[in-house]
């Protein structure tokens, strides 16, 4: 598949009562190569493949049977995890809802509540080798602060993850332009053997975010 898309552009007219961001998104939705692949192959969204190409550049995948998926909404993610892992028990959590996903078990509720990290632990019925989060704060348009917002989510990502996952298990998950802090960078580092920032073909080059993946827990 060629990821700069060929045939004709499909442009959208603004139609009365929607807004030119609203026309533009809708625009570059009809003609993103990836969204139309993700349809054609039964991804749930264009998101699946930045796991996809995430896993086959570090392989977090191999081999981990219990996996949790902080932000599964939609359900790309797990989607991947499923047809990789047929065999792997997964727990995915998320203030959306997330239609069935076979094999996955899904909690609706906020990460952020309290009574989360029990749920998800009991849930997953042992230690994690994999914790993914694609969780992202919803943004207010000042960069500094959707940056701060967003980075808090990670960092309760990875104080979880801590929690629960094996020796050896990985996290991967979402940061903004800039990547992890430098002192969240510095606490990847004490937890983990190795730690990257990795910007995903899939992700649009617009877009300010990479992702983290911190490999090799020490337990």
């Amino acid at each position: 598949m060629s990821r700069s898309g060929s045939g004709p552009r499909t442009r959208v007219r603004t139609a009365k009562g929607r807004r030119v961001s609203s026309t533009r998104w809708l625009e570059r939705q009809l003609n993103d190569p990836y969204v139309k692949r993700a349809k054609a192959e039964g991804y749930r969204s264009r998101a699946a493949y930045k796991l996809i190409e995430l896993d086959e550049r570090f392989g977090f995948l191999k081999g981990a049977e219990r996996v949790i998926d902080l932000g599964i909404a939609p359900g790309g993610w797990t989607q991947v995890v499923r047809q990789r892992l047929p065999k792997s028990a997964v727990v995915g959590i998320d203030l959306l809802p997330t239609d069935p996903i076979d094999g996955a078990t899904i909690l609706q509720m906020d990460f952020m509540d309290d009574a989360a990290p029990g749920q998800l632990k009991a849930a997953l019925g042992g230690m994690a080798d994999l914790v993914l989060s694609d969780m992202a704060a919803n943004t207010v348009g000042h960069p500094q602060t959707d940056h701060l917002r967003t980075m808090g989510l990670v960092e309760a990502g990875l104080e979880f993850a801590t929690g629960v996952l094996k020796p050896g298990g990985a996290f991967v998950a979402k940061v903004l332009a800039g990547g992890a802090d430098a002192n969240l960078v510095a606490e990847l580092k004490r937890r983990f053997a190795t730690v990257k920032h990795a910007k995903p073909p899939a992700s649009r080059k617009g877009s300010s975010e990479w992702y983290v993946v911190a490999q090799g827990f020490k337990g």
